[in-house]
């Protein structure tokens, strides 16, 4: 999946460019708001659940200053993502113990039609793998600048 294909899961309802929150659990919550926000998501404990449920087999904290939080919920309708990004870095547990600045919040439903969920999540890795994409995304101030990004443009 590329870049292009990409964009149309993100929204700028789901953007985030100064995170408030100081810990992963706050950095968790404030994102899953964004999907109660926009109404997105219908049952909050259901997902916030998921969430964590889903960090204890292991922090979705990939390194490198990323964490992509993820799971499947009968709460979500529709495939999407969240973005959200902290200056300062939240500890997430991540793999190679550094702080994270860069959050990808995934919520699909069970069965997605398209079948597109594990795609996308291979797609975001890829992306978050190449460090001048990393730096760009870490100084993003407006929804359009993150999408030339993810788009590669």
């Amino acid at each position: 999946m590329q870049g292009s294909e990409l964009q149309k899961y993100f929204h700028e309802p789901l953007f985030i460019a100064d995170i408030k929150a100081t810990t992963k659990n706050d950095a968790i919550e404030e994102l899953l708001n964004l999907f109660l926000e926009t109404k997105h998501i219908r049952n909050r404990h259901i997902v916030l659940e998921m969430l964590h449920t889903r960090e204890t087999l292991g922090s979705t904290g990939i390194g490198k200053g990323v964490a992509i939080p993820h799971g499947r919920t009968t709460a979500a309708s529709d495939v999407l993502i969240a973005f959200g990004k902290s200056e300062a870095g939240i500890d997430f547990d991540a793999i190679d113990g550094k702080p994270v600045h860069l959050f990808f919040m995934v919520i699909a439903p069970p069965h997605d039609e398209d079948n597109v969920y594990l795609p996308i999540l291979g797609s975001l890795v890829t992306t978050l793998n190449i460090k001048k994409n990393r730096d760009k995304l870490k100084k993003v101030e407006t929804f359009e600048e993150f999408l030339s990004v993810i788009t590669g443009e």
